[in-house]
């Protein structure tokens, strides 16, 4: 009897890779989480993640050790920048995007894929509800797909590798409507890029706007846990 595919998901702690855990389950997935210590500021969501998998793996939460404090160059890794707190910008890179981010860890899931047997690699980026980062957009996963099947055994016969985005091109609504279908419960998940050590939300940065406008959107009750005296903006 063949077994379940395997498949590595993302898992931040956050809405999206949450949901996209729930999704690879609801297809038949065997699936294994990854995450990363990275040196960012808001890393409730660490321990946000391992709820996550706890209440929806199928296998041990691996998290992988980084320091990308070391090359700084976002208000997530470094004390030189503000988190922005005055809105979601209509265009350009937010300072909140962490330099080549989406790259690295895809690269490193690929390799514990590798040693698994899995065939899938699972991420939540999307470019629709979103804040403008270079490596959440469709061109993106393409490529690292191509490089995935050229950088791997899959050139010597192995299996070969899929990418998938599955919430690219879902509206910040649409997903929070498909993980409650699904029996995520977004409680435990924390998404504030500066949340505090118990995993409260500021309630002001890109990532709480875009979260609770997708709850309010949706026409559900917003789960999240805010700082005491903050009312969640939009």
């Amino acid at each position: 009897m063949i077994g379940q595919p395997k498949a590595v998901i993302l898992l931040s702690g956050g809405l999206d890779s949450a949901t996209v855990l729930a999704m690879a389950k609801s297809r038949g997935f065997d699936c294994y989480t990854i995450g990363f210590d990275y040196g960012q500021k808001h890393n409730a969501e660490l321990r946000a993640a391992h709820r996550i998998a706890e209440t929806m793996g199928q296998n041990p939460h691996k998290v992988i050790q980084l320091d990308l404090r070391a090359i700084g160059g976002s208000a997530l890794t470094s004390d030189e920048f503000d988190v922005p707190v005055g809105g979601v910008a209509e265009s350009g890179i937010p300072v909140t995007y962490v330099p080549a981010r989406n790259t690295v860890f895809l690269s490193i899931a690929l390799g514990y894929g590798e040693v698994i047997g899995a065939t899938h690699l699972f991420i939540g980026a999307n470019a629709v509800d979103y804040s403008g980062y270079p490596d959440c957009r469709p061109e993106f996963i393409e490529q690292f797909e191509r490089l995935a099947n050229v950088a791997t055994a899959a050139v010597d016969g192995g299996a070969r590798w899929v990418v998938e985005a599955p919430l690219m091109k879902m509206s910040k609504s649409d997903i929070v409507r498909t993980g409650t279908a699904l029996g995520v419960d977004y409680s435990l998940t924390v998404s504030c890029y500066q949340a505090d050590d118990n995993g409260t939300a500021c309630g002001a940065c890109d990532a709480c706007r875009l979260r609770h406008k997708g709850f309010l959107d949706a026409g559900l009750q917003d789960p999240t846990a805010y700082q005491v005296g903050i009312s969640p903006k939009i």
